[in-house]
């Protein structure tokens, strides 16, 4: 279904857009604080959406926590949030795939366009991207924001914005599987199951995986993640992973495994759960940067290692892929919070790791389901 045709037949609405807005700021790790700024001008390709719900991201925790992720550090105040979907509240003069009213998923990263990753197609590796929450980047805990349109993608009216924000996390591991090339009817280990892990989930059976197997600590992931179609699951607290994955297998391994958790010890035995001539793509980052590993498995073996950065071209995919309901990621949804709970909202996301899966903030009031 053509959905930039079916936005374009709804009447164009009139959203009024006022001088200043709310929004939560970071003014360092552990203190977010409700200020008011001013609403951000759009010209030329911009626009401006009315941020209707933002994910918790993981990223967002560790800022929280810890002011920095490798190199990107937190210098001075910053607003949190990438997960983000909206409505199109006006647009620059230049502006012609989107329009006032349009329902939109946000895609956080905008690229240069020019440079010969961009040209290639592999704009997540872009130098120049400029990253929503990632320093000095702002992002989407406020209640406009200001975008390029090519990074905009509109939703179908029976797709909600909680859903759509969903498409950013959704898209990592979509790539995983393009950059893994993911045959149907392959065998699949996700090892952890965190909101990335989870959609994964997600993404493998829409690429046609027949059997997967996930593994996490938390046994209400590991619920969450057989309602979204993993056929395995296994606690690695009351189970060897590696042998269970080798049991369900016959003896032969996975065809391909994803490592999401950022664990050395879970990127160890997603290496050993791959068969021979099988694929492993790397997606958590570990605290540390250098992690042993078995080079003469991986070469007697011929395994490919890929990793994972990000997503590139995902996100019409992604929401094809919602829209047709044959996948459902509603049920990550455990928590949801208005924009002057956004301390709270950081707050549950970063402690109750055993009941929350995704919590999500509403910039402009908690829509009613």
């Amino acid at each position: 279904m053509d959905m930039s045709i079916q936005n374009k037949e709804r009447p164009i609405e009139k959203i009024e857009v006022p001088n200043v807005m709310k929004a939560a700021v970071m003014n360092k790790p552990f203190d977010i604080e409700l200020q008011e700024v001013a609403v951000p001008k759009v010209l030329g390709e911009e626009v401006l959406v009315k941020v209707m719900a933002v994910g918790v991201c993981g990223s967002d925790i560790h800022y929280y926590e810890h002011g920095k992720i490798g190199r990107y550090v937190v210098e001075k105040p910053i607003i949190l949030g990438h997960e983000c979907a909206g409505i199109v509240a006006e647009v620059g003069e230049n502006v012609t795939k989107v329009k006032v009213g349009d329902r939109v998923a946000i895609e956080p990263g905008i690229t240069c366009g020019r440079c010969d990753y961009c040209k290639e197609g592999r704009y997540n590796l872009c130098p120049d991207v400029q990253f929503l929450a990632t320093p000095p980047v702002d992002g989407a805990f406020v209640q406009y924001i200001k975008h390029r349109e090519d990074f905009l993608f509109p939703i179908p009216d029976d797709l909600s914005f909680e859903e759509a924000s969903l498409v950013e996390p959704f898209s990592v591991g979509i790539h995983a599987a393009k950059r893994s090339k993911l045959q149907p009817g392959s065998t699949v280990a996700i090892m952890g199951m965190g909101p990335v892990g989870l959609t994964a989930i997600a993404a493998v059976k829409a690429f046609g995986a027949a059997k997967i197997i996930v593994t996490d600590l938390e046994a209400n992931r590991l619920e969450a993640a057989k309602k979204l179609g993993a056929t395995h699951v296994i606690n690695v607290l009351e189970n060897d992973p590696n042998e269970e994955i080798f049991n369900i297998t016959n003896g032969k391994g996975v065809d391909v495994a994803f490592e999401t958790a950022g664990n050395p010890k879970a990127l160890k035995s997603a290496l050993q759960a791959v068969k021979r001539g099988g694929k492993m793509a790397i997606i958590g980052l570990p605290p540390q940067d250098e992690i042993g590993l078995n080079v003469p498995l991986i070469a007697d073996n011929e395994l490919d290692i890929f990793g994972v950065f990000r997503y590139s071209n995902t996100y019409p995919q992604g929401i094809e892929f919602l829209q047709s309901k044959s996948t459902d990621l509603k049920s990550l949804i455990t928590d949801r919070y208005s924009l002057e709970e956004t301390k709270a909202a950081m707050e549950r996301a970063r402690l109750n790791k055993k009941a929350s899966l995704k919590v999500i903030v509403y910039p402009n009031g908690i829509i009613e389901e």
